[in-house]
């Protein structure tokens, strides 16, 4: 197996996961159960395209990823990774092919990151390696109660979790979880997840894609330009001191202060209170 990088995305719906848009969201649903959902690149690929189209199509609102079967996913298929790692034609490795390797990974977690359009994700079973690492990158996360999450790279490969997911998890809940889960390597449970703040909310395992799909059609009826906003706005505020974010608030509020949904609300409301 060559160590390349893929950036071609498919025309059409990889059979392992399957797409469907209702009301404003896009569900990818990971279809791969007797591999325990483990992500190929085709997989990959494709929550590519669903991003890309989360971008163009003004009428996908929302983007939830989620699974069927007994896992959420078991991380990166290992089948599918390079026998030898950096290898180039003249036989030597190369640090260079790796880093570019890994870096194309961290794109796909960053665009997931960095869509200005709510991304959430609904874990109904264990959620390995790069599934946590995906999961940290989404705006929301909700779990099943069966559902686990590890980061299981150091023993099973001796390798750190390698595309950005220590760093976000990190800020999600802090140094001191970071290390039980990607140092220690150890599994947490759902309601555990949800002490930490790795979880937004937990339900029951019948109950989890009831509450995720109404959960996103709450989203699709706030204003979007609003919410790409405040997702910017928390974002900067993760990184910038404390006076750029405060700028950055005030900017972003303005912006919507003067646009046309807002004083069009304002002037219904003034309406009604008239009457």
């Amino acid at each position: 197996m060559e160590f390349g990088l893929t950036s071609e995305i498919a025309g059409s719906a990889n059979p392992d996961i399957e797409r469907t848009e209702a009301d404003g969201v896009l569900t990818l649903t990971f279809t791969r159960p007797a591999k325990l959902n483990a992500l190929t690149p085709g997989m990959l690929n494709e929550i590519r395209r669903a991003v890309a189209d989360m971008t163009d199509q003004d009428e996908l609102r929302v983007l939830v990823i989620t699974a069927a079967g007994r896992y959420f996913t078991a991380g990166h298929d290992i089948a599918t990774l390079p026998r030898e790692p950096g290898l180039t034609t003249t036989g030597a490795r190369s640090g260079v092919k790796v880093r570019a390797y890994l870096r194309h990974h961290h794109e796909l977690i960053d665009s997931l990151e960095k869509l200005e359009k709510p991304v959430i994700v609904a874990a109904q079973g264990p959620c390995l390696g790069l599934g946590l690492e995906m999961a940290v990158s989404c705006d929301f996360r909700f779990a099943a109660e069966s559902a686990t999450f590890s980061l299981p790279e150091i023993p099973k490969l001796g390798t750190i979790a390698g595309s950005g997911g220590i760093s976000r998890l990190t800020r999600i809940v802090g140094p001191h979880w970071a290390r039980w889960l990607a140092m220690a390597s150890r599994s947490i449970d759902a309601h555990k997840a949800l002490d930490i703040g790795l979880m937004h909310d937990v339900f029951p395992d019948d109950k989890l894609q009831e509450e995720v799909q109404a959960f996103a059609r709450a989203l699709v009826a706030l204003p979007g330009e609003a919410l790409a906003l405040a997702k910017l706005a928390i974002d900067t505020a993760v990184t910038a001191d404390r006076t750029t974010a405060r700028d950055f608030d005030r900017v972003a509020n303005t912006l919507l202060i003067l646009g046309e949904q807002n004083r069009q609300t304002v002037a219904d409301y003034r309406d009604k209170a008239e009457k």
